[in-house]
């Protein structure tokens, strides 16, 4: 799995929604008990149903050589913005790990065959968390254009070459490039006009946010606020239960087939070698753009392929605390409180820049941004009394002069629902 794409619900942002009624009586039952706790209330959205956003695929993607895994045109879901935010833009890089290891593309193979590979098998989509056009579900960006750019390379929009599948077939690397040219073709959509735009992205697509935030950034007039919002991208260069260091074996395998080096900084790449510089360690030290990150402290995709991976061991006793952090013992507490320090100490560069953004909770999640529970709702999480979406309004129109949240050890938050 580690090599493999990681498909779970938190890497997409739609999910089938519960009837209205049902929503409306839930709703009222839990600003009753948010009531009874003190906790600022989050209104919900009387009607949502969320619309269904057809895939538009790049227009001339094989000329240009952006093309996804199985040559097939890379595609996105875009929804226009309405009233003030009809210029205003939110472009967001879907997640879906990566592949190759150990420099084969027997993964990347495989991945061709999914929607993570191939447009062929992407369908249409619905809208939420920050993508929702309801504004009490989405209080600040909910009139924006909204596009999100599905994931097919495997590289986190980085690479740039070419390899053999299997069967014998070409393989894609073309990340790099479909960046390029989705961002041109949203340029011409309007986009070249925005009077605020926000770059934003899940897991891989956090990673990929952190890689290209400067690039985005230089498409704009300087006069126009461009920012960065990598949520669940934050992975950590750490050993596992094993004493192998995971990461660095997916990173270095993607590293090296896909030739991503060439959209590393080149400062980063004088002094260390191109894996370490994939690592947003390193990529943060680059970044002149303002950034907010959004990650959990432990992060549950983290704990469960990089921490302690299934079979890292003899004797694995790590299934039921991977599958939720309220079955692990004290020891394994122990090991996860390790992740946590590692991740602050890496973080100390980003608390340092006066125009960037923290929101680090110790929920047990993986991206938080995709869905209104997490994103904005009466059960979302929340440090300093804020739900992710606040904090992240008030960073980005600089309603409050710093917002740099870091929770402290779980089990202390009690609004994560894992607690």
């Amino acid at each position: 799995m580690a090599t493999a794409e990681h498909t779970s619900s938190s890497s997409l942002p739609f999910r089938q929604r519960r009837p209205a009624g049902c929503a409306t009586v839930m709703a009222a039952t839990l600003l009753a008990l948010l009531a009874a706790f003190g906790r600022s209330p989050v209104a919900v959205a009387a009607d949502s149903s969320p619309e269904l956003i057809e895939l538009t695929l790049l227009t001339g993607a094989r000329e240009k050589g952006a093309v996804c895994l199985d040559g097939s045109p890379p595609g996105y879901h875009f929804q226009r913005g309405f009233g003030s935010g009809s210029r205003s833009w939110i472009v967001y890089l879907q997640g879906g790990a990566w592949c190759s290891s150990d420099n084969t593309t027997e993964t990347c193979s495989e991945r061709k065959m999914t929607s993570y590979g191939s447009s062929k098998l992407m369908e249409a989509m619905t809208f939420d968390g920050i993508f929702s056009n309801q504004q009490p579900q989405n209080p600040d960006f909910y009139n924006w254009n909204k596009v999100f750019v599905r994931y097919c390379d495997g590289a986190s929009f980085s690479g740039d070459a070419e390899g053999e599948a299997q069967d014998g077939t070409k393989l894609f690397f073309r990340g790099s490039r479909i960046w390029d040219a989705v961002v041109d073709e949203l340029m011409g959509k309007g986009m070249d006009t925005a009077k605020q735009a926000l770059l934003a992205g899940c897991s891989a697509g956090g990673l990929a946010t952190l890689v290209h935030c400067d690039n985005f950034r230089a498409r704009f007039p300087q006069e126009v606020p461009v920012k960065c919002l990598p949520d669940g991208g934050f992975f950590l260069d750490v050993k596992d239960l094993s004493g192998e260091r995971r990461m660095r074996s997916i990173f270095n395998g993607v590293v090296q087939l896909q030739n991503v080096s060439k959209v590393l900084p080149k400062d980063c790449l004088a002094k260390k070698d191109p894996t370490e510089c994939f690592f947003p360690a390193e990529l943060i030290k680059s970044i002149s753009t303002p950034t907010f990150i959004v990650n959990s402290e432990y992060d549950s995709w983290q704990i469960a392929h990089v921490v302690a991976p299934d079979g890292s061991y003899p004797g694995d006793t790590w299934s039921n605390c991977r599958a939720n952090i309220r079955n692990c013992s004290s020891k394994q507490i122990d090991v996860l409180n390790g992740f946590r320090r590692e991740l602050i100490r890496e973080l100390k560069v980003a608390e340092g820049e006066r125009d960037w953004g923290l929101f680090i909770d110790s929920c047990y999640t993986h991206c938080q941004t995709q869905s209104s529970d997490s994103w904005h709702s009466p059960t979302s999480p929340r440090l300093g009394n804020q739900t992710v979406a606040e904090a992240v309004g008030d960073w980005y129109f600089g309603r409050r002069r710093v917002v740099k949240q870091i929770d402290c050890k779980y089990p202390c938050n009690p609004t994560c629902s894992s607690q």
